[in-house]
């Protein structure tokens, strides 16, 4: 196998820690892995090259890629992405498994690609799907880290899986009592991530294991702020009590997301959003992975139609089996009069003054920073939610699919950003009544506008954590020095 780099390390220059970053397949993998990379280049001085997996070629990977290009901050390897056959899962078996299964295939590629470099890194990051990489840093004798993408909560329960695997009974989304995780705010069953509704499946194992290997690393970087969840911060660092566990530090680093392109939007899309009066706009989007059933996409036509709002909507093809359709298959998805014929005869020319359909994908960050949106109907995916926070607008949350039922909970009933429906979405329809009222709510009733100056408080506590001396800035500084401690207790042991 032949790897090209995009450029050599001279070894005239100063040494500089190096890091290797290796992305799991996805956008919401993707992302993360690159914005992390270039935040280690640009404050803290690392030579970072980012492996990455791509699962398919699409216009908003490729774009991600560019972005880390130019200019020129990161060194980019691509790894051809395993063959899902190779794995022996069938493309039915769930998306948590089939990454599982994929990252698992690609570690000996990976080894090769460390071990074929001029210069060996000195200190490797994985990400949540790349635990079973963990022991490639202990071959090569380097410091090793695991950057876990999502909210504290989350990594709480996934940290504390292990311990409800022994002492819960039966299936956790059959309980009547929310799942107890120490320090921090309970779990509903309801609100579980996919991989832990049905423990027979593969997908709960890979799990388990994830977070069994999750400590062995020599620290967890995190993509939050410390003022975001404090909370369940100190129980992670609490031995008492998470602590016991991770038993290694963890830094926040967050919020890591995606920067608003120089180019900006495409020139009918900034037109219209031009046009529109200051957070009028309603954007719907449900992320590179989310699709809706086709009765779902009507009511929700109708539901946008009846709120007389503005809007922009993403709009992808229905599917009838399951709410991540699109993950492997970002970027397809029929002509544009295809994706129209599936909504109600007649919205189109009926809502052409006040809507805006994207077919397929949209420059979400860049919708989001237009000061005419004032509010996001999103799946909340991790990304999208720091996204929307860090553009100070205030949500509807629609989780579809792996955490996001509880990142739902947690941006509604803790943060206070998001508004909900009364069901959730992947278990019952959402009708076309009740999405009226949650768009009016959240772009002209007194309640929108409440959440809107909320989230703006947090966009100002988020964009000083990254600054220089906030909390994420100093929490990778202190991870630098650990890290080359352990780089020299390693040497010594050596």
């Amino acid at each position: 196998m032949s790897i090209s780099f995009s450029s050599n390390s001279s070894m005239e220059t100063p040494k500089r820690l190096h890091a290797a970053l290796l992305s799991s397949l996805g956008m919401g993998h993707l992302v993360p892995i690159i914005e992390l990379g270039k935040r280690l280049v640009a404050d803290h001085g690392f030579e970072v090259t980012v492996f990455v997996l791509r699962s398919q070629t699409s216009r908003a990977e490729a774009e991600i890629i560019e972005s880390a290009m130019t200019p020129k901050l990161l060194d980019i390897v691509e790894l051809p992405p395993p063959d899902l056959a190779a794995t022996g899962l069938s493309p039915d078996e769930s998306v948590f498994a089939r990454l599982a299964a994929m990252m698992r295939e690609a570690r000996h590629v990976f080894r090769s690609a460390l071990l074929a470099m001029e210069a060996r890194p000195d200190v490797l990051i994985v990400d949540l799907f790349g635990t079973e990489h963990l022991c490639i840093g202990d071959e090569l004798g380097i410091p090793k880290y695991v950057y876990v993408a999502t909210s504290a909560w989350f990594l709480a329960l996934l940290l504390h899986s292990p311990t409800l695997d022994k002492e819960v009974k039966g299936e956790y989304a059959d309980r009547t009592e929310p799942l107890e995780i120490p320090g921090c705010k309970p779990v509903r069953p309801e609100d579980v991530s996919d991989p832990m509704l049905d423990r027979s499946q593969l997908q709960y194992r890979d799990f388990v294991r994830i977070a069994e290997e999750i400590p062995m690393g020599d620290g967890i970087l995190l993509n939050v702020w410390e003022d975001l969840q404090a909370g369940t911060l100190a129980a992670l660092r609490n031995e008492e009590f998470l602590g016991r566990v991770v038993n290694s530090p963890v830094y926040t680093v967050g919020p890591l997301i995606r920067p608003v392109r120089t180019a900006g939007l495409e020139k009918e899309l900034q037109e219209w959003l031009d046009k529109q009066p200051r957070e009028s706009v309603l954007f719907v989007s449900f992320g590179s992975g989310g699709t809706l059933s086709a009765e779902q996409l009507v009511e929700l036509a109708w539901g946008l139609e009846l709120s007389r709002q503005r809007f922009i909507w993403i709009l992808r093809k229905p599917i009838a089996k399951s709410l991540d359709g699109s993950f492997f298959d970002v970027g397809k998805g029929g002509s544009d009069d295809e994706l129209l014929s599936f909504l109600p005869d007649g919205f189109v020319a009926r809502t052409r003054e006040v809507g805006l359909i994207l077919p397929l994908w949209g420059p979400q960050v860049d919708i989001l920073s237009h000061p005419s949106v004032g509010g996001f109907l999103s799946h909340c995916g991790w990304n999208s939610t720091l996204e929307s926070i860090l553009n100070g607008v205030p949500m509807i949350a629609w989780p579809l699919y792996a955490e996001q039922r509880q990142n739902a909970t947690l941006l509604a009933e803790e943060i206070g950003v998001a508004i909900r429906p009364k069901e959730l979405p992947s278990k019952k329809i959402v009708g076309r009544e009740e999405i009226e009222k949650l768009v009016r709510m959240i772009l002209v009733e007194k309640e929108g506008y409440k959440m809107r100056a909320r989230v703006k408080e947090l966009k100002s506590t988020a964009e000083k954590a990254v600054t220089k001396g906030g909390t994420s800035y100093e929490s990778l500084r202190r991870m630098k020095e650990d890290c080359k401690i352990r780089i020299h207790q390693i040497n010594k042991a050596h």
